[in-house]
């Protein structure tokens, strides 16, 4: 997502700033509630510490058409090392569909008192959105097999899923037709604005980081061939900014990432 020159990463990174900017009032309630937001951080460590996520993307069978699309094998080879994605997926699907189903377990056994929200709730809170992702990705997308993975083995947890699938066709409905850019365009359009986020500062960090220090960014949990490097301009305990030069015209951008499942470190001069 970009707001002005400002560039986030992370769906954690994006979802917090709109919260920034679009703080909850009676027309428009939060999904952020004091009473959920403990939950809401379990989950999404649930999800990624707890590797629901990279364990999903096992779950696919290595035979399903897409594995023969050369350009699809050839953007995800950062992901898989020198294996390639197929050869990987054969060797960690065992495994994975294992990992998958337990955490499947667990969420069932979280919604099995029949609540229809994952915190108790009336309506969708951001505890919802935190577990609900990777599991839509997992049915939706990842082709599941149907012995390990079904609404007669899961019906809670595909229940939830379906509930907060309908809740969101409904929101989409209801929101204005946003306006669609193609590439070159919505380049043009960022480096054009201006920055969005103006409280910059680095904190006092154990990393012991300076502002201004050039440092180098990039996700643990997967992706780590692509990082960024760039000079640091803000560091907190929940975010991280670095400052980036385009490959058109030279001009600066901001780039946010979470400071959770990325890495920031200072890049070290060789020296002769």
């Amino acid at each position: 997502m970009a707001i002005g020159r400002d560039v986030y990463l992370d769906t954690r990174a994006i979802i917090a700033r709109l919260e920034q900017l679009f703080p909850a009032s009676a027309q428009h309630p939060g999904l952020s509630t004091p009473e959920t937001a403990g939950l809401a951080a379990l989950l999404n460590k649930f999800v990624t510490d707890a590797s629901l996520f990279v364990h999903s993307t096992t779950i696919m069978s290595p035979d399903l058409p897409v594995f023969k699309d050369e350009k699809f094998l050839k953007d995800r080879a950062g992901f898989f090392g020198p294996k390639g994605m197929v050869e990987s997926l054969k060797e960690r699907r065992g495994a994975g569909l294992v990992h998958v189903r337990q955490c499947f377990e667990i969420l069932e056994t979280l919604l099995g008192d029949g609540r229809r929200w994952v915190g108790g709730t009336e309506g969708v809170t951001m505890a919802d959105h935190e577990g609900v992702w990777c599991v839509d990705w997992s049915i939706s997308s990842l082709s599941p097999p149907k012995e390990w993975f079904s609404e007669e083995i899961y019906p809670k947890t595909y229940a939830w899923w379906a509930r907060f699938m309908a809740e969101l066709e409904s929101a989409r409905s209801q929101a204005p037709k946003p306006v669609r850019l193609e590439g070159p365009d919505a380049v043009k359009a960022v480096l054009g604005a201006e920055f969005s986020d103006k409280d910059i500062s680095v904190d006092a960090d154990p990393l012991g980081l300076q502002s201004g220090a050039n440092v180098e960014l990039f996700p643990t949990d997967s992706g780590q061939s692509h990082r960024e490097r760039g000079r640091l301009i803000k560091l907190t305990k929940d975010e991280v900014t670095i400052a980036v030069k385009s490959q058109q015209g030279d001009t600066e951008v901001h780039i946010h990432a979470p400071m959770w499942n990325f890495k920031v470190a200072e890049i070290v001069e060789a020296k002769l």
